[in-house]
């Protein structure tokens, strides 16, 4: 019998942000600087790509694409 493993329902396309408690303890904050900037909290990134665990963000700056692990990610709702 084969085990299904839950799916993320982060997918390429989705508008997201950075989840502050979840990133601050991961070891991935460990090795970056300590004052990330506040838009990738606030949000929206939109997701260009996904492997395995981790994402592709684009923020709507002038600044580099970034990965994190999808964890890390909360889905940015637009409020109507």
């Amino acid at each position: 019998m084969t085990e299904s493993t839950p799916q993320n329902p982060l997918k390429k396309g989705i508008l997201v942000y950075l989840d502050k408690d979840v990133y601050s303890s991961s070891i991935e904050s460990l090795a970056s600087d300590e004052d990330l900037p506040s838009y990738v909290f606030e949000g929206p990134g939109e997701i260009l790509c996904v492997k395995e665990e981790y994402a592709q963000v684009r923020w709507r700056r002038p600044v580099p694409d970034v990965w994190f692990k999808l964890d890390q990610l909360k889905e940015y709702i637009v409020a109507e």
